[in-house]
């Protein structure tokens, strides 16, 4: 008789969950949390801001199935309660568009390319160059999985003067998300957090700057002062173990020398910059910074008053230093059309890489949706005023700087929990930030402390496609580049508390 093939058991790894899967759990915990927790309300003022020591209690509105699943659908559009995420998560798909559209014309990558070729003989200045360069990307638009189309070049580049593939990568990787740490108007980070506050993403954007030069000052001091090191003594690499195995692997060829960039690619980077320039300035209230700071709105009028012309570009056209998620969102979409005539595209590739481009958004833009599922659950229970009680409570005798700064290390497990810089901050900013007034804490320091601790995580997490991806190019092992990060996360670690404290009693 034949003996049965038994197969082994294989024991199966654990695998972290979606975004979605871990942002629908916590909806169904908060609607179990509303047959539990007391119902209370707060009274507003005329823009709906919570007074405080208003807190009074209210009938229970206990949240069952029905509600679960209708969280993430009234998330989108929202209702009486609670905003929707449709403007921002349009906005998310239309410069998914944009990107796709400007990455088609290959601009930003030959552009790179270009600088490396310029800077021939001259290598050492590409760490401070490129990792400004990967800095303004990652602060403005999120770049990350950008990076790695960069690897194959910045890696036969540096290790033939003398550096090693974590100099390559450091370049783009820590450029790019401390960038993304400091972001200035990163639609994913800031521009989500602060619609889910209801304030501009122009507002802390000076202190935000500020952040930025001193976080990517300390991460190019730290990535040259390794540079300079190994190019003295080659055994103090870190991966000085495999040095002539990427030597036969990265040295082959490199595509620096391949390739020029055209006049049409040229114009393309100064539309690509002028788009973020414009949304920087769009979104700044100047006449808050100052009152006599009115140019825009004059010219606007002005304009608007010129027979013809002002029925031509728009009676409804809203003034830079007023703009929101509307303005930038068309001002996306017309950058996107003018590239196409500027670079001659034609019509079936621009809606091609646009459509897309807007593909690879649509998980974005949906988990923002579902994020606000859960203040739909804790509004529509009549649970985010009890909590935000608690809090109003619990912080009466504490410090502004502290509670940026405990606010700020709450984000780092966060950040681990739920990796979507989007989700989380669309599932959490509804509480903290209103905590943060009872605390004394501007609602922009709020979205600050949350984008750095996002940043700062995404530095060195498993769980980033962006991180896994560039050590599987550049052949480096995860724990030696936890290795090479350790002293630079505490550097960043400490200088963005002290930022955010002294930002908090300023």
């Amino acid at each position: 008789m034949q003996e049965p093939d038994v197969q082994p058991k294989v024991k199966k790894r654990f695998k972290m969950p979606s975004a979605y899967t871990i942002l629908f759990f916590i909806i169904i915990v908060l609607a179990i949390l509303t047959w539990i927790i007391p119902a209370g309300q707060y009274s507003t003022d005329k823009a709906g801001n919570i007074i405080a020591h208003t807190y009074r209690s209210v009938k229970a509105n206990p949240q069952g199935i029905w509600d679960v699943f209708m969280a993430p659908i009234i998330g989108m559009i929202g209702n009486d309660k609670t905003s929707g995420a449709i403007e921002v998560s349009l906005f998310i798909l239309v410069i998914g568009g944009f990107l796709g559209v400007v990455n088609r014309t290959r601009a930003l990558d030959d552009g790179i390319a270009a600088i490396v070729r310029r800077f021939k003989g001259k290598e050492k200045r590409l760490i401070l160059i490129l990792m400004l360069l990967f800095a303004a990307g990652g602060s403005t638009y999120g770049m990350a999985e950008e990076t790695i189309a960069f690897y194959p070049l910045l890696i036969p580049v540096m290790m033939g003067i003398g550096f090693d593939s974590i100099v390559a990568v450091s370049i783009a990787l820590i450029g790019s998300q401390v960038g993304c740490l400091a972001s200035t108007v990163n639609p994913f980070a800031t521009g989500v957090a602060s619609a889910t506050l209801n304030i501009t993403p122009g507002d802390g954007i000076v202190s935000r700057v500020v952040l930025l030069l001193i976080t990517i000052g300390i991460s190019i001091w730290y990535v040259y002062h390794y540079a300079a090191k190994i190019e003295k003594d080659p055994t103090k690499s870190l991966v000085y173990g495999q040095r002539d195995e990427d030597r036969k692997r990265f040295l082959v060829a490199t595509d620096a020398d391949q390739g020029q960039m055209t006049k049409r690619q040229q114009a393309v980077l100064w539309l690509f910059a002028a788009t973020f320039v414009i949304m920087i300035v769009g979104l700044i209230p100047w006449d808050q910074i100052n009152a006599k700071w009115t140019f825009f709105t004059s010219m606007t009028k002005w304009l608007q008053g010129i027979p013809f012309l002002g029925n031509l570009l728009g009676g409804d056209m809203t003034p830079l230093g007023t703009w929101y998620f509307s303005e930038i969102t068309m001002l996306f979409l017309f950058m996107s059309v003018l590239i196409m005539f500027v670079f001659k595209m034609a019509e079936s590739d621009f809606m091609d890489a646009f459509m897309s481009g807007m593909s690879d958004f649509l998980g974005v833009a949906i988990v923002v949706a579902v994020a606000r599922g859960i203040q739909v659950i804790m509004n529509d229970g009549n649970i985010s005023a009890t909590v935000l009680h608690w809090g109003e409570t619990g912080l009466s005798s504490m410090s502004s700087a502290l509670f940026i700064i405990l606010t700020y290390i709450f984000y780092i497990p966060m950040s681990f929990l739920i990796p979507s810089t989007s989700g989380l901050a669309a599932a959490t900013m509804g509480i903290i930030g209103p905590i943060g007034k009872f605390a004394g804490v501007a609602p922009s320091l709020v979205v600050t402390a949350y984008q750095a601790a996002s940043g700062w995580v995404n530095l060195i997490t498993p769980t980033s496609g962006v991180i896994m991806g560039a050590m599987a190019v550049a052949h480096i092992n995860i724990s030696i580049w936890w290795k090479f990060m350790f002293k630079l996360m505490i550097y960043l670690f400490i200088a963005t508390c002290v930022f955010l404290g002294v930002m908090a009693v300023i």
